[in-house]
């Protein structure tokens, strides 16, 4: 089977051209602007025609689209996540190749969601932020292009080579800083979020599965189950072998968390509690400077997802039409979160 992989330089494509390289029944080229690229190509501003000539020479059995970006103003957003896939599927419409495209979508696309729900694939979407509206487009475009064609809406994806701006990307810097410099605490803003995290060799996994697939439509690809990021930020710090205190800048509802005076550890933030208890056993979330004087810098976590508080898929319909399941659970992704930052120690 010949594959075109577009965006085989992005966080999730080389993972899908890793898996992909592993299967012996494939042929892969990847296209992309990078001079490692086997063919360099900006769809931003290369024509569809342009696109076809190469299609046709090639003649790949499937196309798979990673690329984009999830930063810049509008109009860049526009120009890389919904423009570039309109010349996708204009050349794949002009092409004789016939063949199958797979597209990168994102959670994002449905925007805002009611805390405790799940969210399936016929959920109407309302994308809250222009990166949703530019993917949502995107979708848009391949559902009525009459290609075969299929959309994979990957919520939150985590695990190796996470991009150091991201939620979990700047969590685990801040981390690896307070380490390098000795500080005992970290003040942190903004964990009240809760959202549906993926490892991005599962979601590779399943844009293999969906290449060799006749599935068609949108298909959620998550772990389905929402994790605070104040738990994820946990997680993290126990791995990390993180022994200092976590200050959380707006704990939930307002209200600090508690702990026992005394006791080694807390539930809620499985951190080691004695440094950052006040005399009335709370847990210091008001972000102000230590009793000795020296204050630390509060570190934020915004999404800029447009999602709002939290986001759940539902992932039924990868199951039943990909037979794909996560497998990787998110204590290992942070992990290899945590083995790169460690080794700019």
């Amino acid at each position: 089977m010949r594959v075109l992989l577009i965006g085989a330089n992005g966080y999730i494509g080389r993972f899908v051209a890793d898996r992909l390289l592993a299967d012996p029944a494939v042929q892969l080229t990847a296209l992309g602007r990078g001079d490692d690229a086997d063919v360099r190509f900006d769809l931003a501003t290369g024509s569809p025609g342009a696109l076809t000539r190469f299609l046709d020479a090639v003649h790949p059995g499937v196309v798979i689209n990673c690329a984009g970006t999830t930063r810049g103003g509008a109009r860049e957003l526009t120009r890389h996540n919904t423009v570039a896939v309109a010349t996708i599927c204009e050349a794949l419409r002009r092409s004789g190749c016939g063949a199958r495209l797979v597209q990168i979508g994102c959670g994002s696309e449905y925007g805002p969601s009611q805390p405790g729900s799940s969210t399936a694939e016929d959920a109407v979407p309302r994308p809250g932020g222009p990166y949703g509206v530019s993917k949502l487009a995107a979708t848009e475009l391949v559902l009525g292009s009459g290609l075969d064609a299929v959309v994979l809406r990957v919520f939150s994806p985590a695990g190796p080579g996470t991009p150091a701006g991201s939620p979990l990307g700047r969590l685990a810097e801040a981390m690896r800083r307070a380490m390098q410099s000795g500080d005992g605490e970290l003040r942190l803003g903004g964990l009240g979020a809760q959202r549906d995290f993926v490892d991005v060799r599962d979601v590779a996994r399943a844009v293999h599965a969906a290449s060799l697939s006749a599935a068609q439509g949108v298909i959620n690809i998550g772990s389905g189950r929402a994790v605070r990021l104040r738990d994820a930020a946990a997680t993290l710090a126990r791995v990390a072998g993180y022994g200092g205190a976590l200050h959380e800048l707006d704990g939930p509802h307002g209200s600090p968390l508690r702990a026992p005076i005394g006791h080694p550890r807390t539930e809620s933030l499985g951190l080691r509690t004695e440094s950052h208890l006040r005399s009335d056993g709370h847990v210091r979330t008001d972000g102000h400077a230590r009793p000795d004087g020296d204050h630390v810098p509060p570190v934020a976590f915004p999404y800029p997802d447009g999602c709002g508080s939290w986001q759940q898929a539902d992932v039924r319909t990868a199951r039943d039409r990909l037979g794909w399941r996560p497998r990787i659970n998110l204590e290992e992704s942070l992990a290899d979160i945590w083995m790169e930052a460690a080794c700019r120690i």
